[in-house]
Formats: structure tokens, sequence, C-alpha cells
């Protein structure tokens, strides 16, 4: 299996730029690096946010804080951010030769003025926001909870003073990656078929029965119905490991230093 799937990456790491030149590799790149800078910011952001008013207006401890400021917090940044998704995945679905868009601006353009306006910025918004709140939620309660018992059970092992704070005790740096790693991995686990319906219903309006895309519960059984869950539902996800893992990885990493960095411990 793994071989197959090797097989199938390195494969279309040739194909790609043999058809479209090297450059098609980083298709839609722009809007992404447009896109993550306010999200990734918006998330953090409000993710201290909430998990303060959660502590001390509402009175919610233990592990549970963390779920809930995380799914707030990710909703916060999908739904601050998403024109941005939208035209990225646009812009990366193109073929060469057969370009819709001439880029950012004139995917703005056109998407405005062909598909209803603002509202068609906003495709695939729901499933988006439903899978974000899961997948942000998970990730932020598995990193915390498991930076809890890391610098509980094995303190000397595990942790370091903060640079910031001497009595305040911080992971070591390659730990935090791997236990941003493990929580990027198993918050895609859980919310990957909603990212493929995202995805879908992103693309609808250029892809063939594009009806089949108009609301998540279509998306979803449609997918199911025509592929199943493996190669319908889960298609495309271990592909998903090897980019989700180190971001989350190098995100939760670069907002520990952060914090150090900016005195907030």
């Amino acid at each position: 299996m793994i071989r197959i799937f090797l097989t199938g990456v390195f494969s279309t790491l040739r194909a790609v730029p043999k058809k479209e030149g090297f450059l098609g590799l980083y298709k839609g790149n722009g809007a992404m690096m447009v896109r993550i800078f306010p999200y990734g910011a918006i998330q953090f952001t409000a993710f201290d946010r909430y998990r303060k008013l959660l502590i001390g207006k509402l009175g919610i401890s233990g592990h549970i804080h963390r779920l809930m400021a995380g799914s707030m917090a990710g909703m916060t940044a999908v739904i601050c951010t998403y024109p941005l998704d939208m035209i990225r995945a646009r812009l990366a679905f193109q073929v060469k030769g057969e370009h819709r868009y001439a880029g950012i601006i004139d995917a703005f353009r056109v998407i405005y003025t062909q598909e209803g306006g603002f509202r068609g910025f906003y495709r695939g918004l729901t499933p988006t926001i439903i899978g974000m709140a899961p997948y942000a939620g998970i990730s932020f309660f598995t990193f915390g909870t498991l930076k809890s018992i890391g610098l509980s059970q094995a303190p000397g092992i595990l942790g370091r003073p903060s640079s910031d704070n001497p009595n305040v005790l911080v992971l070591k740096t390659h730990v935090n990656l791997l236990c941003g790693g493990i929580a990027g991995a198993f918050a895609q686990t859980v919310s990957y078929p909603l990212d493929v319906a995202r995805r879908r219903m992103q693309l609808g309006s250029i892809l063939i029965e594009a009806d089949k895309y108009a609301t998540m519960s279509k998306t979803l059984k449609y997918v199911y119905k025509m592929h199943g869950i493996k190669q319908g539902l889960y298609r495309g996800l271990t592909l998903n490991y090897i980019r989700c893992i180190p971001s989350q990885a190098v995100a939760f990493t670069t907002y520990e230093f952060m914090r150090q960095a900016l005195h907030l411990n």
C-alpha cells in the first residue's frame, strides 16, 4: 500500500512539471500565502481570547475549554479568510491551456460577476465551518493535553524554563514539534471527509455534474455512493498527512516561541 501511494505521489510530481512546468506545482500558492498570514494570526489570537473568556467568565476549566476555544477560533479564522481559500482552490485546479482565471484579482472579479456577487466567495462555507470546528478544536485540545501531560509527568525530560519567565515550564522544541504533528494528524483524520466535501463544493461550478455538489449532504452522499469511503471520503488523506503534520508541528511550535518572544507567559 505504501509503495502504491509513493508511486502515485512521485508520478504526479513528475507529470505536473512535464505538462505545466515546474511552477505548476505551486499553482494557487500566491493566494495560499496571502491567506495563511491573517488565518494563523486570527486563529491563535482568537484561541487565547476565547480560552480566557471560557475560563474567566463561564468558569469552564479542565481540558474541555481547549476543545471549545479551539473550535470557536477555527471557525472565526475560516469565516474571515474563506474567500481567499476559495480563490486558492480555483487557481490550483486550473490546467495549463485551459485557464479560466489570470490570477488572484481576476479570479475575484470572475467569481463576483458570474457567481452571485459576494455569495459566490462563500460557496462551501457550511461544510468548512462544520469541519473546522472539530479539526481546530481537536488540534488545540490534543496539543494542549499532550503538553500538560508531558510537563506534569516528565518535566525534567520534556520541559525547560520559559525564556521570558523562568517560573513557567514550556516544552522543548523537538517535543513541541512532535506534539504539534500528532495533534494535526489526529484532527485531520477526524475531519477529513468534510474537507473533501468543502473542496468539491468550492469547485462545483467548474466540475461536471455541478448539481451534485450543491449542498454538503448532497456532496457527501454523492462521493460516498460513487467512490466509497477509502477512495472517496478519505481519498488523498495520506498525502494530506505529509502536508498537515509538519505544518501543524511548525505552527504550534512557532506559537509557543512567539508567546515567549512577546513575554506572554
